[in-house]
C-alpha cells in the first residue's frame, strides 16, 4: 500500500490521540508538527517522535512530504487553517466544531468540494463497533421505524468555579460552550444511527456557574486548579447546561440534555432510540454493551463480540468477545475509514465508509447548534434548522 504523509497543527489535549490513531494504521508516516513557535514545535516533535517541526502552519503546508493535515487547534483557528489547507490542495482532517459559525462551516464544505480534497471531521463516537451495530440494526428494521430519540451528554469537568478552559471564551471557543463542545457529538450520533435529519429544535440554555476563576498562568486542558494558583474572577456568558427538544424528518421526536457541571458524570454520552417494535440504547461509559429493549420478551444485552455483530459492523471490533475496547480504538476506526478512503483514491464526492464524517456533517452540526441558540434567545420556541 502506498504510504501517506501526515502533518498536524496543534498538539494540545487531542493532537497526540490523532498521532497515535494514524500510527496504528501501518501505512501513515507522521511527518511534521506545527505549533505557535519553533521552540514549542521542536519540544512537541521530540516528545512525540516526529521528524520535522515548524513554527507556523504555513510552513507545514509547504512541506511536499505531507499529503494530509490534521487541524487540532482551538476552535477559533479551525476556519482559517482549514481554509488554508484546502487552498493548498491537501486533504484535511479537522476537529469539531468545523468552524465558529454555520456560515463559515458552509464555506469550508463548499471550498473542499470545489478543490476535490478529502475532508473529514472527527465525530469520534461513530467509530465504536456497537454504534455501528446500532446503526445497521436500525437500518435493517430491527426496531421498526424510529419514533423517539433521547439521551444526554454529561460531564463534570466544569463543576467548580475554579474549573476553566478557553472553551468558555466566545472569541476562542465560539458562541456556545457545552452544546458546541459535546452537544454536537450527540446530534451527530443521533442522526448517524437513525439515518434521520434534525429539522427543528427547541432549546433552553443556562450558565449554571456564572463567574469563574480564570488562571493567570498556563493550565493544560481539563487539569484541575492548583492550590496556590493566581486567578482573575471573570463573568461567563456561554452555556454550561442545555435542554433541547428535537424533531426529525419523517416525524420522529426526541430530546437531549447537555451539561458539564454534573458531578460523577465523566464522559457520559448516552443515546436511546425507541422504534415501533423495540428499542436500542448505547452509553459511552459502558461502550462495550448495547441494550436491546423488548415489550413481549426479556430485554437483551449485546456484548461487543465480533462474532455477534452484523457483518457491516464486525470490522470495527478488533478484539474477541470479552476483551474491552475503548475510545482510542474507536478513534483509530475513524482514521482507518478516512485514510483507507484516501489510500484507495476514492472520489471525495462519492460514498464514504460508515464511521467517516465529512465537512457536510460538520456543517450540519454547526447549523443545529446555531438553531438551538436562536431558539433559546427567542424564549425557547421551535426553530427550523437551516442547512
Amino acid at each position: 500500500m502506498t504510504r501517506i504523509g501526515m502533518g498536524i497543527v496543534g498538539t494540545g489535549f487531542i493532537g497526540p490521540h490523532h498521532i497515535d490513531a494514524v500510527r496504528r494504521l501501518g501505512f501513515v508516516d507522521v511527518v511534521a508538527v506545527a505549533e505557535v513557535n519553533e521552540e514549542l514545535a521542536r519540544e512537541k516533535a521530540t516528545a512525540l517522535g516526529i521528524p520535522k517541526a515548524y513554527g507556523s502552519y504555513q510552513a507545514l503546508l509547504d512541506d511536499p512530504d505531507v499529503q494530509v493535515i490534521h487541524n487540532t487547534t482551538p476552535n477559533y483557528l479551525h476556519y482559517p487553517i482549514n481554509a488554508a489547507i484546502i487552498a493548498k490542495g491537501k486533504h484535511v482532517v479537522s476537529d469539531k466544531p468545523l468552524a465558529l459559525s454555520a456560515s463559515q462551516a458552509r464555506e469550508l464544505r463548499d471550498a473542499a468540494a470545489k478543490a476535490g480534497v478529502v475532508n473529514a471531521v472527527t465525530f469520534s463516537y461513530r467509530g465504536n463497533p456497537l454504534v455501528q451495530q446500532m446503526r445497521h440494526a436500525i437500518a435493517r428494521g430491527a426496531i421498526g421505524a424510529p419514533r423517539v430519540v433521547f439521551g444526554h451528554y454529561l460531564q463534570d469537568w466544569l463543576l467548580k468555579d475554579t474549573d476553566y478552559s478557553w472553551r468558555l471564551e466566545p472569541d476562542k471557543g465560539g458562541a456556545s460552550s457545552a452544546l458546541g463542545d459535546i452537544g454536537s457529538h450527540w446530534c451527530d450520533l443521533a442522526q448517524h444511527v437513525t439515518g434521520l435529519r434534525i429539522t427543528h429544535v427547541l432549546g433552553e440554555i443556562s450558565t449554571v456557574v456564572p463567574k469563574r476563576k480564570r488562571p493567570k498562568g498556563r493550565r493544560e486542558a481539563f487539569a484541575a486548579a492548583g492550590a496556590d494558583e493566581d486567578f482573575d474572577l471573570v463573568d461567563i456568558t456561554v452555556e454550561d447546561f442545555a435542554t433541547v427538544l428535537v424533531r426529525f424528518d419523517g416525524g420522529a421526536r426526541g430530546t437531549f440534555t447537555v451539561g458539564q457541571v454534573h458531578a460523577g458524570h465523566k464522559n457520559d454520552c448516552a443515546i436511546e432510540v425507541s422504534g415501533t417494535t423495540a428499542s436500542l440504547r448505547w452509553r459511552q461509559e459502558q461502550q462495550n454493551e448495547l441494550w436491546i429493549g423488548h415489550r413481549d420478551k426479556a430485554n437483551e444485552l449485546l456484548p461487543k463480540d465480533p462474532g455477534l455483530l452484523d457483518p457491516e459492523a464486525r470490522g470495527y471490533a478488533h478484539m474477541p468477545g470479552g476483551h474491552q475496547e475503548g475510545w482510542p480504538d474507536a478513534f483509530a476506526n475513524i482514521m482507518r475509514d478516512v485514510y483507507g478512503f484516501i489510500a484507495e483514491g476514492k472520489d471525495p464526492h462519492g460514498p464514504r465508509p460508515g464511521a467517516y464524517a465529512s465537512f457536510e456533517d460538520g456543517y450540519r452540526a454547526n447549523a443545529i447548534v446555531e438553531a438551538i441558540l436562536e431558539s433559546a434567545r427567542k424564549g425557547a420556541v421551535w426553530t427550523k434548522v437551516t442547512y
